[in-house]
């Protein structure tokens, strides 16, 4: 990916996450007062999870990104780079997948 590229991406992704975020932190307080069923309702709401997946797939691509511009400054060695990097982005691919796979279980 082409620098200019990646820090577009990084703004744009850090620019989704300030309304994400605040409706993230509206879910948690709704969660501080309700019991498991009605957080659970809640989640069902094709709105609230698709906010909720939203939220999880441009935190994780956030990160990735992030990381993979320290390991690019950080890492001298080409190879431990390149390794590093595709750890990085297994790792998010594999963490949100997750999360969503958990969500629909739910």
């Amino acid at each position: 990916m082409k620098a200019m590229q990646h820090w577009k991406l990084q703004r744009i992704t850090a620019g989704l996450l300030v309304p994400l975020s605040y409706w993230i932190l509206a879910f948690l307080q709704h969660c501080l007062k309700a019991n498991y069923f009605e957080t659970s309702a809640w989640l069902h709401e094709p709105i609230n999870r698709f906010g909720l997946i939203a939220w999880i797939l441009v935190v994780c691509y956030h990160t990735a990104l992030g990381l993979q511009v320290v390991l690019e400054d950080y890492v001298s060695h080409q190879g431990k780079q390149v390794v590093a990097i595709w750890g990085v982005n297994l790792f998010f691919s594999a963490l949100g997948l997750s999360a969503i796979v958990l969500l629909f279980q739910g």
